[in-house]
């Protein structure tokens, strides 16, 4: 049985028919379940914020932070670590320094820069505008990086007084020790034992 023209083309064609009538249904699909499904809330539960409790603690370290914030090391006082206080002032007036020595530097190269710039004659006559430029950045860089070495000292006295603070309840006192001892046993008259023990007393 031979099969006409018009019958073999529909059997070649019937895979994409197939094919694309499968992928219509779908399509179609698609929006009937975008419009089945029902948004659904969900109740969280509120999360209250706990303050914590510095009751048992010697010393309140949010005070003591608030002290270091207004006046740095007033904070290390109040914990009674007075002697922290002369180092941070030793470090802010270091870096004061340096940041008024970079910051002059930085200002004569500038000006240097600047004379070179109008063809007047300048304090460095060996450098081209090149090396004054670099010198020009180079000052900055250090003035702008000690400015950063401060606020990291102002920070560092604050979380070193608010730590401090935290740490007014531990208890090192003398009856917490770790000692070690040497050790003599006598089990019997031709036996005994020496060593070292180690002791921790609560």
């Amino acid at each position: 049985m031979q099969l006409s023209y018009s019958h073999r083309l529909v059997l070649k064609k019937s895979p994409l028919i197939t094919v694309g009538f499968l992928l219509f249904c779908f399509f179609l699909s698609i929006p009937s379940f975008a419009q089945v499904t029902e948004e659904v809330e969900v109740e969280r539960p509120e999360v209250t914020k706990v303050e914590p409790d510095y009751s048992l603690l010697p010393k309140n370290p949010k005070k003591a932070t608030i002290l270091s914030a207004i006046l740095p090391g007033a904070g290390q006082v109040y914990n009674e670590k007075a002697w922290k206080v002369p180092l941070i002032y030793a470090g802010l007036i270091t870096d004061i320094y340096f940041i008024n020595f970079n910051n002059r530097r930085y200002q004569i190269f500038k000006q240097a820069l600047s004379d070179f710039d109008d063809d007047l004659p300048t304090d460095f006559p060996s450098l081209n505008r090149d090396g004054l430029v670099r010198n020009v950045n180079y000052w900055r860089k250090n003035r702008d990086l000690c400015y950063l070495l401060l606020v990291g000292i102002y920070a560092l006295n604050l979380i070193d007084a608010n730590v401090d603070a935290h740490l007014s309840g531990f208890d090192v006192s003398d009856d917490i020790a770790l000692k070690f001892e040497p050790h003599y046993e006598r089990f019997s008259s031709n036996n005994t034992s020496v060593g070292l023990s180690v002791k921790l007393n609560f």
